[in-house]
């Protein structure tokens, strides 16, 4: 096997006479400790590690297998999630620290064990400052390949040791947010006879439908992908589905599939009262968030509303029993409620009061740690 560096300027730099560090986005305006770039020809592998912090500790974050229209799309999404899970971290109280890695490639095509075993010795190469585990395109079985040529995966299967697919404990962690977002906007937590756009029907977008169906909403649902589409129409022939959610009248709208579909465009049309979901970066631009609140419609922060997962696996870093994790997971709700509460009481955007939360944390994680 060949291991070889991208080279970084010709990947990230959008302005050819400008270094890497002073590329005028992710790198320059929100820092990061590392990012590696990893190449093996033989199997075809193209992967992008970025650790954002490891302040409260150790990066983690998963793998996303994706099929990126190029490497700059790659490069900007990976150093997206990394910072995102850095904030995830600190709001849902493990001592982990944030990191994401991008695989590019089509995991229907381009997946095979000889990719993920080189993968996995990429990661190995780290030395633990990052963590792997699953995402989109991936899932525990592809975890347990790549734990056999590296120590710093989880969320494997519980055969081998792991603690099983997070998808379960990321879509209770969102539920647990909706019916705190419910409580603020209409002053109860059941979703009972609420209308919820499911937007992603993969694999944490289904147990959210199981959860809300059980709550007794009502639940319409699209996905690009057939196959996850005739999955909850076999399984919830209750459902409704749809092609487009975000323009639907609905009362929630639950982003659980990729992010930024929150545009300035958007956020002027959308007619949910609610946004609360799965996918990450669903704002293009924090400032959208704004147009949100004149409109008078709750946004959950996206990075608290979907920490289920991560609690997860920082549970099974810990060794917490599986009962032990769930209950963490349900204190989301009472996470978000606090976020809630210091928006309005500091007058500031829900985001921004998750921010204030996460950075507050990692400023402690710092003072202490120099003494």
């Amino acid at each position: 096997m060949t291991l070889t560096a991208e080279p970084v300027n010709s990947v990230v730099s959008h302005d050819d006479t400008a270094g890497v560090f002073d590329r005028a986005d992710y790198l320059r305006d929100y820092p990061h400790e590392q990012v590696s770039f990893f190449q093996d020809p033989a199997s075809g592998l193209k992967a992008i590690v970025a650790i954002h912090s490891t302040t409260l500790g150790p990066a983690l974050g998963g793998t996303r297998f994706y099929p990126y229209s190029d490497e700059s799309a790659a490069v900007t999404d990976v150093l997206r999630l990394s910072r995102g899970m850095t904030y995830k971290a600190a709001v849902a109280g493990v001592d982990l620290g944030g990191g994401k890695a991008v695989i590019i490639g089509d995991p229907a095509t381009a997946k095979t064990d000889e990719l993920l075993g080189a993968y996995a010795k990429f990661v190995q190469t780290l030395g633990g400052r990052y963590i792997t585990a699953g995402d989109v395109g991936t899932n525990s079985n592809d975890l347990d390949i790549i734990g056999r040529n590296t120590d710093f995966v989880v969320g494997r299967n519980a055969t081998v040791g792991g603690s099983g697919d997070s998808a379960p404990m990321t879509a209770l962690g969102v539920f647990q947010s909706m019916r705190a977002a419910a409580q603020s906007h209409w002053g109860t937590p059941s979703l009972a006879g609420k209308t919820v756009g499911v937007e992603g029907t993969g694999k944490v977008g289904y147990e959210l439908i199981k959860l809300l169906l059980a709550d007794g909403a009502t639940v319409l649902a699209t996905d690009v992908n057939a196959a996850a589409l005739d999955r909850v129409k076999a399984d919830f022939p209750q459902v409704s589905i749809v092609d487009s959610i975000i323009d639907a009248d609905l009362d929630v709208y639950a982003p659980c599939a990729m992010g930024a579909t929150l545009t300035d465009t958007t956020a002027r049309s959308i007619k949910a009262e609610v946004v609360c979901g799965a996918a990450n970066n669903q704002l293009t631009v924090p400032e959208v968030e704004n147009i949100l609140r004149d409109r008078g419609i709750t946004w959950t922060p996206d990075y608290v509303a979907n920490g289920g997962g991560l609690i997860q696996v920082a549970g099974e870093l810990k060794g917490n029993s599986a009962e032990e994790v769930k209950l963490k997971v349900e204190k989301i709700f009472d996470t978000v409620t606090e976020i809630f509460a210091k928006s309005k009481k500091d007058g500031i955007l829900a985001g921004e009061a998750a921010d204030a939360v996460a950075e507050a944390r990692i400023a402690e994680a710092a003072r202490v740690a120099k003494g």
